[in-house]
């Protein structure tokens, strides 16, 4: 009983953290990459530059979270975090790079059903079974935030802006939730068969270490982003601040993450990240009285339904488990 309540508070503080932090990182990714700075109106276009300084920030904070760890280093998996760091850097690239060929909406529901290609990676990569509960759990949680998404955007679906080349768009979107799903299945993999070597701490400096140094060096050799991101700090000082926030959010969520990978597993993490989502956009209701569907809510009570299903589930197992 003791263990399992310990296991709870540990995924309370996780929660906890991911959601103050990427509640937070959202906000001012949507005012960095959207809102004029100065008397010029000018808006920041160097992303790659804000991935960068995310990255070394990312990186300080896992080396100081490292050193409180204790973790140790494991030179004969180098091969999986460069594999990780590369998946993981191109994965959201070309998600983002589908919006020229598909609508914002496909985006959004697309990115709702990160549990499916997790799982679909686990069992044909890593041949990982999985309780049927699981699989029950998985599309009900992602019915629920499709159901969300759509009611939301009703009004909005003739909004299009794909160009026509919808199959192109709709690869790049498959593509990118598969690296996604490679990405988290194979952090399990690398906790699971190196126990005791890796840590959630270890594992955050080393993928941050190497996407900085991967996308440091496409930015250096293929755009001229650091010297633009260089004239507009100049002129617009005020932005170098929403950039160090921005970093800092997301480095400290990090934490919370790998903490999440390391303690659980990715399917954990993922229901975690797809549900903050709902949880941002019921706040706001509460904030500033935006109103929600019958739709909406009926895909709120799908996820949590979904959420607390897979919670009795796990008590009723432990019961049986404690009485055989």
């Amino acid at each position: 009983m003791t263990k399992q309540k310990g296991s709870l508070a540990i995924l309370a503080v996780c929660v906890g953290g991911i959601y103050a932090a990427f509640i937070s990182w959202s906000l001012l990714q949507e005012k960095i990459n959207t809102k004029p700075y100065g008397s010029d109106n000018q808006v920041f276009r160097a992303p790659l530059v804000i991935n960068l300084v995310q990255n070394v920030l990312a990186c300080m904070v896992g080396t100081v979270y490292l050193s409180y760890k204790n973790g140790r280093k494991n030179p004969f998996i180098i091969g999986h975090f460069v594999l990780i760091s590369i998946t993981q850097s191109i994965a959201s690239p070309v998600g983002y790079e589908s919006l020229k060929h598909v609508d914002y909406l496909a985006f959004l529901l697309a990115k709702s059903c990160k549990l499916l290609p997790v799982m679909f990676i686990h069992i044909v990569v890593y041949q990982k079974k999985f309780p049927l509960y699981k699989y029950v759990v998985a599309l009900l949680v992602t019915a629920g935030v499709i159901t969300f998404t759509m009611s939301g955007r009703s009004g909005k679906l003739k909004d299009s802006t794909h160009d026509g080349q919808m199959l192109l768009g709709m690869a790049q979107l498959v593509c990118s939730m598969l690296l996604d799903g490679f990405t988290n299945s194979t952090q399990d993999q690398v906790f699971a068969n190196n126990k005791g070597l890796v840590t959630g701490a270890s594992l955050m400096a080393g993928l941050n270490l190497i996407s900085f140094a991967v996308t440091g060096l496409y930015t250096c050799l293929f755009t001229n982003q650091l010297a633009y991101a260089s004239d507009f700090v100049a002129t617009h000082p005020s932005v170098l601040n929403d950039i160090m926030l921005f970093g800092l959010c997301g480095g400290l969520g990090q934490v919370f993450i790998f903490m999440t990978l390391e303690s659980f597993d990715s399917l954990v993490l993922v229901t975690v990240t797809v549900t903050r989502k709902m949880f941002s956009m019921l706040l706001s209701v509460v904030l500033f009285g935006h109103y929600l569907g019958y739709g909406q809510w009926l895909g709120v009570v799908m996820v949590f339904g979904g959420i607390g299903l897979e919670a009795w589930l796990k008590v009723q197992s432990k019961k049986v488990e404690k009485k055989e």
